[in-house]
């Protein structure tokens, strides 16, 4: 018996439902990533099927030796103490705020909802003071002459709340500097999703600074760019509409001669963006990198000419662990960098294995002339004792890395910045610490970690690997 004419309209109608559905998807999310249809159905095929892996040359860290001579024994805690509330310092930035050539330290204190400025009055001392007035939940802070009067100000990324909330209440505040050390609140937009990071750069190429932001949101995050149009007025474009955003660093990634925005959006895409300037502050969206393990744990980047080839290439951590219970590491957690090789093109190379990870930056720790990696840990298992919370990558001069245990006190380590604070020509060390959830025995809010590195020629021995950790293998790219 035939079909009739009417089931055969009815079964072909089905068939391009079901054909033009997935068509339309592959296409629409080819568009927004930057692909082409086939490169984004190979990526989906090779995140389905693949496994997450490490690379099978980095090796796991382990405990320190109590004798082991470090680059970094001088720490000492600068600005207010612990006290009473468990600190929650989301970032930190080292900058000359008063510009008095001596380096201070700006930070973003989320338990107190505040910004510190902990100033250094003669080489060595420290005081701490706060930055205008109450910011709820403080992300990131830098510093920058937006207003080009010849001060820095502080571009101020507000959360609203640190911990996941879905709620529009983020904002993109400006702590303006009046030049004589007073500082007030400006908020350029307000209740959208909650804002992780902003930068500056002149993005569309009529020389005043425009702005890079990131709203991680938790549902609805989205990435855009906001063009100063003068008198704190700022207009906004939208990039990309995904959760997630952590950071959006500033740099001329293709050698073209304008700033590119790169953004690492974590979540569910555990991804990786660059979005190509034309030099007027049109975009174009580029995919350059994507885990194909969905609990990847990105936990932040940051932009350094680490093989000094003369373009910026990324640091890229991964070891967020805010959504387990309890907190804690996995096996995949650990550092790497994608190499820039031109053209918007990028090479993923791992550099080493850290439970944890959570921020990562380039400097030449030993002072052999490359650019080593140290990194800081927020979700080692912090009830072992020499579970380290800060490493140090010693790059070889081949671009080949070995770790070497800094520290394991104070524990939970989120954020890092590195520069010479006291002018003896060596990297310095600042770091802040996050206590959510304990052990609290090891606390540590802002700590300075004085370089001594080359008034002591040994080296640190070689962190040995941990023969209880699974055997490792190799991380693939989408």
């Amino acid at each position: 018996m035939g079909l009739s004419k009417s089931s055969i309209g009815s079964l072909l109608a089905l068939a391009l439902v079901l054909i033009g559905i997935p068509v339309a998807v592959i296409l629409y999310e080819a568009h927004r990533t930057g692909q082409s249809p086939i490169d984004y159905i190979k990526r989906m095929v090779s995140k389905h099927y693949s496994q997450h892996v490490e690379t099978a040359s980095s090796p796991r860290v382990a405990g320190t030796h109590t004798d082991e001579k470090i680059p970094f024994p001088d720490k000492k805690s600068v600005g207010d103490p612990v006290g009473e509330s468990k600190p929650w310092i989301t970032h930190l930035a080292i900058a000359d705020l008063n510009q008095d050539g001596l380096k201070d330290v700006v930070a973003c204190d989320a338990k107190l909802n505040r910004i510190c400025w902990i100033r250094q009055d003669a080489s060595g001392e420290f005081r701490e003071i706060q930055v205008g007035d109450e910011v709820r939940g403080p992300a990131h802070v830098s510093p920058c002459d937006i207003d080009r009067d010849g001060d820095l100000d502080l571009l101020v990324a507000k959360m609203g709340m640190i911990f996941p909330n879905n709620d529009r209440i983020g904002a993109v505040v400006i702590l303006e500097n009046d030049g004589s050390e007073n500082f007030t609140n400006r908020t350029l937009v307000d209740n959208v999703a909650r804002v992780t990071d902003v930068r500056c750069g002149d993005l569309d190429g009529d020389g005043d600074l425009d702005l890079a932001v990131g709203q991680f949101g938790y549902d609805d995050g989205e990435i855009r760019w906001m063009e100063n149009k003068g008198d704190w007025v700022f207009d906004s474009h939208l990039l990309l509409k995904l959760s997630g955003t952590i950071h959006t660093p500033v740099a001329d990634m293709d050698g073209d001669g304008d700033l590119d925005i790169v953004a690492l959006v974590s979540q569910e895409w555990e991804e990786i963006y660059m979005f190509e300037n034309d030099g007027k502050g049109r975009f174009k969206t580029r995919l350059i990198y994507g885990s194909t393990n969905e609990d990847f744990g990105s936990s932040g980047i940051s932009l350094a000419d680490l093989d000094m080839d003369g373009d910026p290439d990324i640091l890229y951590t991964n070891g967020d662990a805010f959504d387990y219970i309890p907190p804690g590491p996995r096996p995949w957690h650990g550092v790497q960098w994608l190499e820039n090789k031109g053209k918007g093109s990028f090479e993923y190379h791992r550099i080493g294995d850290f439970p944890g990870a959570y921020a990562a930056n380039a400097a030449d720790v030993d002072g052999d002339g490359d650019l080593d990696v140290v990194a800081v840990s927020c979700f080692n298992d912090w009830d072992k004792a020499d579970a380290q919370s800060m490493i140090w990558f010693e790059n070889d001069g081949h671009m080949g890395f070995v770790p070497h245990g800094l520290a394991s006190d104070p524990t939970h380590l989120l954020v890092l910045d590195s520069d010479d604070m006291n002018d003896d020509g060596r990297p310095d060390l600042v770091t802040g610490g996050f206590y959510a959830y304990p052990p609290y025995d090891r606390m540590g809010r802002i700590t300075l970690w004085k370089n001594t590195s080359q008034e002591d020629p040994q080296r640190p021995v070689p962190l040995s690997k941990d023969p209880d950790a699974p055997s490792p293998q190799t991380e693939e790219r989408k």
